[in-house]
């Protein structure tokens, strides 16, 4: 039923269904309790409370846009999509270099695959929906021309690991909590994360370059603007001090537009078999 829903919502007007996707944000804002504390207590937490308002409007944006970029034509997508600094993509292709792509939940995260895969091969870790019946829409979306998908698991990793050796970039969500023994702690916006150590073991065993990149949403329905940013943290020392550089190089991407973050997603959630930061087991 939802797939039939989203491939209906797909042939309309991404102002109409942006507009459709503010009146949900507020719906789900309003008839959730614990939605509402999550959402205001990370803005809190992160210093942007200010931004509150729009932010219970863009997470709801963020859902149903998924429905044009999922199941719309991809060239009509791509008319709604513009690309900067992609140069700082393209010198690394063309010395041959393997890319690490890190795109935080921040605006429309599934465009800068799509708009990645426009001018090159891109492989990207994937982790299949708890819904079944929304596996066929998204994997049929995510898998389009040169967009390849690892499964999120040991295999998964030997393909990254494969294709940043051969030169070709791949893209990650440094901001998902991983599961036990996947991660480290790590300090995200003042309170300890459960954070992945993959992206600088995959950067440092490929001998790539870490790019971070997000999809920004435009006011009006008006479309996305892809855009690039170097890495600019340290990724010596300890797994812990290499997520925390990660994570420092996300709270910098995320304020660039911070009503656009699903401030929502539960970061902070420790994983079964995890056991809690030390700030947290001596409180």
């Amino acid at each position: 039923m939802l797939v039939v829903l989203f491939r209906f919502l797909s042939v309309f007007p991404l102002p109409f269904l942006h507009a459709l996707g503010a009146g949900l944000g507020w719906l789900v804002y309003l008839a959730s309790p614990s939605y509402r504390r999550r959402l205001r207590d990370n803005l809190a937490r992160a210093g942007y409370d200010s931004h509150r308002r729009q932010a219970v409007a863009e997470a709801g944006k963020a859902i149903i846009e998924l429905a044009f970029v999922w199941c719309a034509n991809p060239e009509r997508v791509a008319r709604h999509a513009s690309v900067e600094n992609f140069e700082l993509v393209q010198s690394r292709l063309d010395a041959g270099r393997g890319i690490v792509f890190l795109t935080p939940h921040l605006g429309c995260f599934e465009m800068t695959a799509q708009q990645i895969a426009l001018q090159t091969a891109l492989t990207v870790m994937y982790r299949p929906p708890r819904k079944s019946a929304l596996k066929p829409l998204v994997e049929g979306a995510r898998a389009r021309h040169n967009l390849h998908l690892a499964p999120a698991n040991l295999a998964g990793v030997r393909i990254l690991a494969k294709t940043l050796k051969s030169g070709q970039p791949i893209g990650l969500l440094p901001d998902q909590v991983p599961q036990e023994g996947e991660g480290v702690w790590a300090p995200f916006f003042g309170r300890m994360a459960y954070t992945m150590t993959l992206p600088a073991k995959l950067a440092q065993l490929g001998k790539a370059d870490i790019l971070l990149t997000y999809a920004e949403r435009l006011p009006k329905g008006a479309g996305f603007v892809v855009r690039f940013v170097p890495f600019e943290g340290d990724l010596g020392g300890t797994p812990a001090e290499q997520a925390a550089a990660i994570n420092r190089a996300m709270e910098q991407l995320i304020a660039r537009c911070p009503a656009q973050y699903f401030w929502s997603y539960n970061r902070y959630k420790q994983p079964e078999g995890v056991a809690a930061p030390e700030s947290e087991a001596a409180a």
